[in-house]
């Protein structure tokens, strides 16, 4: 896996010279893994949702129960295809974070990725409440709410990893 993470560290860097005046490498490297997760969790979500799921409820059996209509979980196909893709995801992007943009860390691996899911928790729970304050409460139309709240959450998301879930231990 190291050779593929050189290999996309390469690729990136090969498109980073324009960009050097307004941001430094390791930024650069970061919107690239990230948005190149982003339009991987936008393709997988797109498959899942009309091809594997194919747009019908999820009914889930819950163990330990007697089969009754309450034993049931229902998913929508939506939340569905969310519950398949967002693990996928997590761990793409936290291998490409790991290997490619935060490589000087010297922090463990299992710490790195039980902070990486806590920053992408508070993310999701960022969006929640920040889709429910500016559309329910605010009355703002969803789709501009949900791209000033992604804005809120990339910079939360790049201070989260470099500080907290790549930091290097102080020498």
């Amino acid at each position: 896996m190291n050779k593929l993470a050189q290999i996309i560290t390469k690729i990136i860097d090969f498109f980073y010279p324009p960009f050097s005046k307004w941001m430094s490498k390791q930024l650069f490297r970061y919107a690239a893994c990230g948005g190149g997760n982003m339009v991987l969790d936008w393709v997988l979500y797109f498959l899942i949702y009309n091809f594997v799921i194919g747009h019908e409820l999820l009914y889930i059996t819950l163990p330990f129960r007697n089969g009754t209509e309450e034993d049931f979980l229902c998913l929508t196909p939506h939340i569905a295809a969310l519950c398949v893709v967002f693990p996928i995801t997590l761990l793409t992007g936290f291998w490409l974070q790991k290997n490619v943009t935060f490589t000087s860390s010297d922090l463990h691996s299992v710490r790195q990725l039980g902070r990486y899911t806590l920053i992408v928790a508070v993310n999701l729970a960022i969006n929640y409440f920040g889709l429910k304050l500016c559309v329910e409460i605010l009355g703002w139309y969803p789709t501009p709410s949900k791209m000033i709240i992604t804005l809120i959450t990339v910079i939360i998301s790049y201070l989260g990893q470099k500080y907290y879930t790549f930091r290097t231990k102080k020498k």
